[in-house]
């Protein structure tokens, strides 16, 4: 991770990409977002089409994403994004991206959340590429040779920098799907003896030779060097490509020979793209290295090697190729794929929610266009409050609340939260069906499994993380803790005792009131209650704690918001999923709550064994078990879901 400057770049500002104008975003100025090795740029796409604010900040200056984009938006003085994508020069696959060129590393959703944006897109860079090819415009490209392009046929696009990226666009119904590869790392073939030569030079350090190795940017270089043993000259050990570039630009004639060679070697390479994917879209070639080359590409043999292919000449002499020119054409690849993303949602989804508002706003009363305005900029405030809040931050009654949901087409508040809900992060289904007398076992058992998965989902959506991480502190710092429920709760208690006592911490459970009274008035300071309470009112329980509390005691609640528990606790970790909110079911709750214990035990696992955040848990667990305290692996072991596993002897 970088250490954070002293100073923070503020970004260079550069100048629009701006193409056909539409209306403006219903739901708010969108953040894209093109992360290289080096740099960061970022844009504010205000409506489709519509790209600006583009500033680059230097990645070094930064210790990570999150805070760079923070930057951005307090520079541009914009205080709320609800949507964000980023093309990022990295592989990406799940939620955690380990930048294999920058020491950057992160969590898709922990920053989503820490930025508190609705959706956050990460997508390859290449895959953005790909993705900006069909709304190119002539502007923005460069032919290279003959052929014409057909409409509705798949597109090819290679982009050879640091490497050699490989994708391609295949048409469906009215949208594009971009394709995944690796073909740069296909195996050199070599055309002629200058080839022959430059693949025997190129074979004395790598094992594999493949495209990428001659036709990316390094290539130019050892292409250089091949040309350069060929006729005895030596080559300066710091040269690199772009000097050879430079070289060639001012008449060198062994650079000359090896841009040529470089080009023919692209141009074989992209007849191979083109006639494995039916290319007849047409080939785009992306990247910093042939813009840099100007017109000794245009007037090299790539369009000649391009079509070199026997009997397929004649079909690929009617496959246009294209030099993409567009300054950042990222930017327009992520806005494809994240407007592409909110329009694809689940039926009800936000995206429709929020253009039904924009357009019955004028029609409102004033009241209710408060409500609408409220809907508008902070959707998960509407979602996550109860109706006496949202009525006081919309400075209206909440019969106005009422009367602004039914407007919509709504049944009610509870419906209005659920289709915002729906479609809101595009990952998170929220549904509640409802059990029937005639269901059968097919129909209960699908019931009560997506009302449970549903909730469980939500959970993760709402739940605040800060005050997790303030529980789990607490908790590992506790000289003795105790869990106190009643009812279905007690359950959940001893199912936590059972988990904790095994850290070696004092626990115990206690499910009687009597019991609970007689406990915490033997309680200080350094113990710890865990209060697990569906409905947080219980007035025995509530006196109980604070007596507790009074002694020193520290109290963690888990419960349902905005109950007299939660206001008293310590640190209180809300478990309520927004759809049932006035009527959740126990079943649901109990499951929620377990989920919480299992939460807090992994968490205090984890912190007993790396209580420094940056270490490696795997390094950390290995020396736990040198030191022979099996106890502590095994726990950690029990706790991990398989994350943590490592092989005994």
């Amino acid at each position: 991770m970088l250490r954070e400057s002293g100073s923070m770049s503020t970004g260079v500002q550069s100048k629009a990409v701006t193409v056909a104008a539409g209306s403006q975003h219903a739901d708010g100025p969108r953040l894209l977002a093109d992360v290289v090795g080096t740099n960061a740029r970022f844009a504010l796409e205000t409506a489709p089409g519509v790209i600006g604010e583009i500033r680059v900040y230097p990645g070094r200056d930064y210790p990570g994403i999150a805070e760079a984009m923070q930057q951005y938006l307090k520079d541009i003085k914009v205080s709320r994004v609800n949507h964000a994508a980023v093309a990022i020069a990295n592989p990406v696959d799940g939620d955690h991206v380990s930048m294999t060129n920058h020491d950057w590393s992160f969590s898709i959703e922990a920053t989503r959340r820490a930025l508190g944006f609705d959706t956050l897109l990460v997508v390859n860079d290449f895959t953005a590429l790909a993705m900006a090819l069909p709304g190119l415009t002539d502007a923005q490209r460069v032919q290279v040779g003959g052929g014409s392009r057909r409409q509705n046929s798949v597109i090819g696009l290679l982009g050879p920098g640091t490497g050699l990226g490989v994708s391609g666009l295949i048409p469906a119904d009215d949208r594009w799907i971009a394709l995944g590869s690796e073909g740069g790392h296909a195996t050199f073939a070599p055309s002629n003896e200058r080839e022959d030569l430059v693949m025997r030079f190129a074979r004395t350090k790598f094992s594999h030779v493949s495209f990428e190795r001659v036709a990316a940017g390094p290539g130019l270089l050892l292409i250089y060097q091949a040309l350069a043993e060929r006729d005895g000259v030596s080559v300066p050990d710091d040269l690199e490509s772009a000097s050879i570039t430079e070289r060639a630009h001012g008449g060198e004639a062994l650079a000359l020979e090896a841009v040529n060679c470089f080009c023919g070697i692209l141009g074989t390479f992209a007849g191979n793209i083109a006639v494995t994917l039916g290319a007849l879209g047409g080939i785009f070639i992306g990247g910093g290295v042939v813009l840099k080359l100007g017109e000794l590409f245009t007037k090299s043999p790539f369009r000649e090697r391009f079509e070199a292919k026997g009997r397929f000449q004649q079909y690929l002499s009617s496959v246009p190729t294209f030099i993409i020119t567009a300054e950042y054409p990222a930017f327009l690849g992520v806005s494809a794929i994240l407007s592409e993303q909110l329009s694809n949602r689940a039926n009800g989804g936000s995206s429709a929610v929020f253009e039904r508002i924009r357009q019955m706003r004028d029609a409102l009363t004033p009241a209710e266009r408060r409500v609408a305005d409220l809907a508008l900029n902070h959707p998960r405030s509407i979602i996550n409050d109860p109706i006496i809040d949202i009525a006081r931050k919309a400075d209206v009654s909440q019969p106005t609340v009422i009367r602004f949901c039914r407007s919509l087409g709504c049944q009610g508040l509870s419906d209005f939260k659920l289709k915002l809900a729906t479609g809101l992060t595009g990952t998170i289904p929220v549904s509640h069906s409802q059990v029937h007398l005639g269901d059968t076992a097919t129909d209960f058992g699908a019931k009560v499994l997506d009302n449970t998965v549903s909730a469980i989902l939500q959970l993760r959506e709402h739940l605040n993380f800060d005050h997790v991480e303030r529980a789990i502190d607490i908790l590992n710092g506790a000289r003795r803790i105790e869990f106190y429920g009643l009812g279905n709760s007690n359950i959940v208690a001893q199912d936590a005792h059972y988990k904790f006592f095994r850290f070696g911490i004092p626990t115990i459970a206690y499910g009687d009131l009597y019991m609970q009274a007689a406990s915490a008035a033997l309680l200080g300071k350094g113990d710890v209650i865990v209060a697990v309470s569906k409905s947080g009112r219980a007035p025995e329980l509530l006196r109980v704690l604070e007596i507790a509390m009074q002694q020193g005691a520290t109290v963690v609640a888990i419960t349902s918001s905005n109950t007299p528990l939660a206001k008293r606790a310590t640190v209180a970790l809300e478990t309520d999923h927004i759809e049932i909110r006035e009527s959740q079911m126990s079943m649901i709750s109990r499951i929620l709550h377990l989920v919480m214990i299992d939460i807090l035990a992994v968490g205090v696992a984890i912190r007993r064994a790396v209580p420094d955040a940056g270490a490696d848990v795997s390094e950390a667990m290995t020396k736990v078990r040198e030191a022979g305290d099996d106890e502590t692996g095994a726990v950690l072991d029990w706790l991990s879901h398989g994350a943590a596993g490592i092989a005994r002897d």
